[in-house]
């Protein structure tokens, strides 16, 4: 079957012209439509929605608030809450005092025994009283304490940070039932420093054998002072 399109151009221009604007009309009433949609939600959201939790929100504030009015002793409990939150600046401050032990046993040599120390954190200095078999025994100790080093552990790797102790002194060496000494030294701050992981390290041409390479000494690291000749 044959058809012919009579129609000239002219009118079929203005067919599709007039389709055109059905279709463009049509799509600018629907985004009117959405865009009038949008602002009633937005209204809505903003002067009801947004009221109604803003009123609940002030509602659980006043109730809240007349309760800790209402709390006895309130000024007590938030001191104690405040020094229960400065409790870990506090641990950090103070000095890890029980890395003594830990490194008197790395430098102290494993014929050396310790009677006595004394600590002092402000002055950052450390004496200490013991026995040994002899005054070579002593000058090791003191030579180990001089040229120890120490480490700083810092993401994974160990820094090395110089001399651990220094004004490493022997003020007392006598003998009685045995051989007693008191030597005298400062230490550095950072050694008992809690944020910290410090490590001990020996002297490398040390040749004197310590508890920390020794699994069992020939005598213990701390013991009693040998009484004086004569003495009860």
């Amino acid at each position: 079957m044959i058809q012919f399109n009579l129609l000239p151009d002219v009118k079929l221009q203005y067919i599709k012209a007039r389709r055109s604007k059905r279709l463009v009309l049509l799509g600018s009433i629907i985004a009117a439509s959405a865009s009038v949609a949008i602002l009633i939600f937005s209204f809505v959201v903003v002067n009801v929605l947004q009221h109604k939790h803003l009123g609940a929100v002030k509602a659980d504030i006043d109730k809240y608030s007349k309760e800790l009015k209402d709390e006895e002793d309130l000024d007590k409990i938030l001191t104690i809450q405040d020094q229960l939150k400065s409790l870990n600046t506090y641990h950090e401050q103070k000095p890890a005092a029980q890395r003594i032990s830990k490194f008197l046993s790395q430098v102290t040599p494993s014929t050396v025994s310790i009677s006595k120390v004394d600590v002092d954190y402000t002055a950052n200095s450390i004496a200490l009283e013991g026995t040994a078999p002899a005054l070579k025994d002593v000058n090791e100790y003191v030579d180990t304490l001089k040229f120890s080093t120490y480490t700083v552990e810092k993401d994974g790797e160990k820094e090395d940070k110089g001399q651990a102790f220094s004004g490493v002194v022997m003020t007392d060496f006598t003998r009685v039932a045995a051989a007693t000494y008191t030597i005298t030294l400062s230490f550095q701050p950072e050694l008992f420093d809690n944020t910290k992981a410090i490590s001990i390290v020996l002297p490398k041409e040390s040749k004197v054998t310590t508890r920390s390479v020794t699994e069992k000494p020939s005598v213990p690291l701390f013991q009693p002072k040998p009484q004086e000749e004569g003495g009860q």
